[in-house]
C-alpha cells in the first residue's frame, strides 16, 4: 500500500528555525504536503552552521520534505497570496511572538473567520496567555525557566543544559501532537481550532516524577548526575573499560545481579532489602558497587548481564549510534543525496506504522526552490503575473 497518514493534507508552514519546522517536519514524513513560506531573507536557520558546499546541515536536519516559497508578508500582494494559499489548506502554523501575526492581519480570530475549517497552530515560547506571553524564547531560557537545568548535572556543579535542544524539540512534538488532535476533531465537526503550544508549558510537563517528588516531600530536587530519584541501583557505572548504564528496577532484578556479582549477602543486608532502603541508602550502595563494576569491561559485563535479562546498555557516542546495528535496522539513519550538499546521513523518523508507514523522500529545499511551482500549479497564476510580483520583491 503506497498511502501515507497524511495524503491530501496541506500544511501552510510559516514556522522558522527549530521547535515549528521539527513539529511540520513530522507532518511531512506522514505525507503532508508542507508548503514553507519563507521570508526575503529565508528562515534564519539556513545560516546556523555546520556547513557542507555552503548547504546548512541544521536547516537540512528539520525541513526535509518541504516545499520553500518566498513570500513578502509585509506587502499587500504577499499577505493575498498567502490567503489564496490559505484557501485549499487543511493547517497553517507558525511560531511568531504572539501578536505578530495580529499586526499582518492574520492571526487566528482573522483567519477563522474566513477559513473556519483552518487548523491554527501556534507554537511559543510562552504561549499566548499569560504574564510572559509577550516575552521571546530561546531553548536554553526555557530550559531554565522550565526547571530541567536545575535537575541535571552533577551535585554541587556550575548548572548544565540538556545536550539536545529539549526545550524546543518537546514543543515541537507537541504542537504535532496538537495539530493531529485538532485534525481529528475537524474530520468529525468540520470545523478548525487553535493549538496554542507554550515552549515553558511543555518542559513543566516534561518534569512528571520531580513535581511529585516536590508535592509529596516538599524537597527541592536537585541535580544527582546519572542516578534514578526513585529507583537504585539506576544510574551509570564506570568499568575497566567504559561506562555502564545499569537499570535495576524491581527486588527480582537486584537478587539476580548480586548472583552475577557473587556478592548474594546484599540481597539480605538489611540495608538493601528493598528499592525503597536501596534508594535511601544509595551512597553506602554506590560506595560498593563503584569497586565491583571496575572489575570488568562494559563488554564483558553486558555478556554477563543480559543472559540474564538485567537492563543495561553502554553509552554510545553519536559515531556509536550512527553505525548502532539496531538504529540501522530500524532505519534510523538514511543516507540522502543532496544536488549541492551531496550525500547526506540524517535520522529517519521514529514513526513505524504497519499499513501506511512514514516516508523521507526530499532533503530540505532550497531558499524559494519552489515560488514558481506552487504560484502556477496551486494558485494558477500565469507567468506574466508572477513576474510581476518579482518585480515588485513581493516574491523572491
Amino acid at each position: 500500500m503506497d498511502m501515507q497518514v497524511l495524503d491530501g493534507i496541506r500544511v501552510i508552514d510559516l514556522t522558522r528555525v527549530l521547535a515549528g519546522p521539527y513539529a511540520t517536519m513530522v507532518l511531512a514524513d506522514l505525507g503532508a504536503d508542507v508548503i514553507k513560506v519563507e521570508s526575503p531573507g529565508g528562515d534564519e536557520a539556513r545560516g546556523f552552521g555546520p556547513f557542507k558546499n555552503e548547504v546548512s546541515g541544521y536547516f537540512q536536519s528539520v525541513n526535509r520534505g518541504k516545499k520553500s516559497i518566498v513570500i513578502d508578508l509585509k506587502t499587500d500582494d504577499g499577505r493575498e497570496l498567502l490567503l489564496n494559499l490559505l484557501e485549499e489548506a487543511d493547517i497553517i502554523a507558525e511560531n511568531y511572538r504572539p501578536g505578530a501575526m495580529n499586526r499582518l492581519g492574520l492571526d487566528y480570530e482573522a483567519l477563522h473567520q474566513r477559513f473556519p475549517r483552518l487548523i491554527y497552530a501556534a507554537c511559543s515560547g510562552f504561549g499566548q496567555t499569560g504574564p510572559y506571553a509577550q516575552r521571546g524564547a530561546y531553548d536554553m531560557i526555557i530550559q531554565g525557566m522550565g526547571g530541567v537545568v536545575s535537575v541535571t548535572g552533577e551535585p554541587g556543579r556550575p548548572p548544565v543544559r540538556v545536550g539536545v535542544s529539549i526545550g524546543d524539540l518537546s514543543a515541537s512534538l507537541f504542537t504535532a501532537i496538537g495539530i493531529l488532535s485538532a485534525l481529528h476533531v475537524r474530520n468529525r465537526t468540520g470545523v478548525g481550532q487553535m493549538v496554542d503550544i507554550s515552549m515553558l508549558d511543555c518542559q513543566v510537563a516534561l518534569l512528571e516524577n520531580a513535581i511529585a517528588r516536590f508535592d509529596m516531600t516538599g524537597d527541592i530536587p536537585e541535580p544527582i548526575g546519572s542516578r534514578h530519584p526513585s529507583i537504585t541501583p539506576f544510574q551509570a557505572f564506570d568499568t575497566r573499560e567504559g561506562w555502564l548504564m545499569l537499570a535495576i528496577g524491581n527486588d527480582s532484578l537486584w537478587a539476580r545481579f548480586c548472583g552475577v556479582v557473587s556478592m548474594e549477602e546484599l540481597v539480605e543486608d538489611v540495608r538493601f532489602r528493598s528499592n525503597a532502603l536501596r534508594t535511601e541508602n544509595h551512597e553506602a550502595l554506590e560506595s560498593i558497587l563503584m569497586g565491583v563494576m571496575l572489575s570488568r569491561t562494559a563488554q564483558e559485563w553486558m555478556a554477563l548481564l543480559e543472559p540474564l535479562d538485567i537492563p543495561c546498555g553502554p553509552i554510545h557516542n553519536v559515531q556509536d549510534v550512527v553505525n548502532d546495528p539496531q538504529v540501522k535496522a530500524r532505519d534510523m539513519i538514511i543516507e540522502m543525496d543532496h544536488p549541492t550538499a551531496g550525500n547526506l546521513r540524517i535520522p529517519g523518523s521514529p514513526l513505524k506504522l504497519s499499513d501506511t508507514p512514514s516516508r523521507i523522500s526530499e532533503p530540505a529545499p532550497d531558499l524559494g526552490q519552489h515560488t514558481d511551482h506552487i504560484l502556477s500549479t496551486v494558485l494558477k497564476i500565469d507567468a506574466s503575473e508572477i513576474a510581476r510580483l518579482r518585480a515588485t520583491k513581493c516574491i523572491l
